[in-house]
């Protein structure tokens, strides 16, 4: 990477990580982008080279955060060739999320607030350079190596998300209607429900 670009992704990252620190000290309501660039060290001019308005970095940030979160999972997963299947690798890899979730509570509330299917689908696609990956691409590399065949695959995942950051948002923040490590079998009985649902059978498929 050459200096001007790493210039480009250090000013980036500066922007991102601050308003992420504004937005959940803050709210996003509470922060303009005026605080952005003032607390990143950055013109205002420079935030419109990678951001057209405070919802963009909002929307950009969490994809970011996603991704990342998704990444660390896999990376864990990475060092447990034991599991092999695709159901509980999925399961592995959701239960790393919930835990980082579950100790870092501002970015429980940050992403459970303003994550939806668009925003993470679009966004993972869209914001992607050499140094940040793309969990959606990810994801359906697992799907091709489960060696199953499965119907209708996005709604899949798309279920599986809403279920999960619906399902532990309260138990998290608040023990209730139970403590987390109560509804964790109950959420990945879910899960599992889900995935054998969209497999399609052998003898639907060569």
């Amino acid at each position: 990477m050459g200096k001007i670009e790493q210039n480009k992704k250090i000013k980036m990252e500066s922007l991102l990580n601050t308003a992420f620190t504004l937005f959940t000290s803050k709210g996003f309501q509470n922060t303009s982008i005026s605080d952005i660039v003032k607390n990143a060290g950055v013109a205002k001019g420079t935030f419109y080279l990678y951001f057209t308005d405070k919802y963009d970095i909002r929307n950009k940030l969490i994809a970011h955060k996603a991704t990342s979160l998704f990444y660390d999972a896999y990376a864990s997963l990475c060092t447990r060739p034991d599991i092999v299947s695709f159901e509980e690798q999925l399961i592995y890899m959701t239960d790393y999320i919930i835990e980082r979730l579950n100790t870092d509570k501002s970015l429980l509330n940050f992403i459970a607030k303003h994550l939806s299917w668009g925003i993470f689908r679009n966004s993972l696609i869209s914001f992607h350079d050499s140094n940040d990956h793309n969990a959606y691409e990810l994801f359906n590399d697992l799907l091709r190596q489960s060696g199953l065949a499965f119907r209708a695959p996005e709604i899949m995942i798309y279920m599986i998300i809403e279920l999960t950051s619906g399902t532990i948002y309260n138990p998290i923040l608040y023990g209730q209607p139970v403590p987390l490590d109560q509804i964790k079998p109950h959420l990945y009985d879910a899960i599992r429900s889900q995935i054998r649902r969209h497999i399609i059978a052998q003898q639907e498929h060569p």
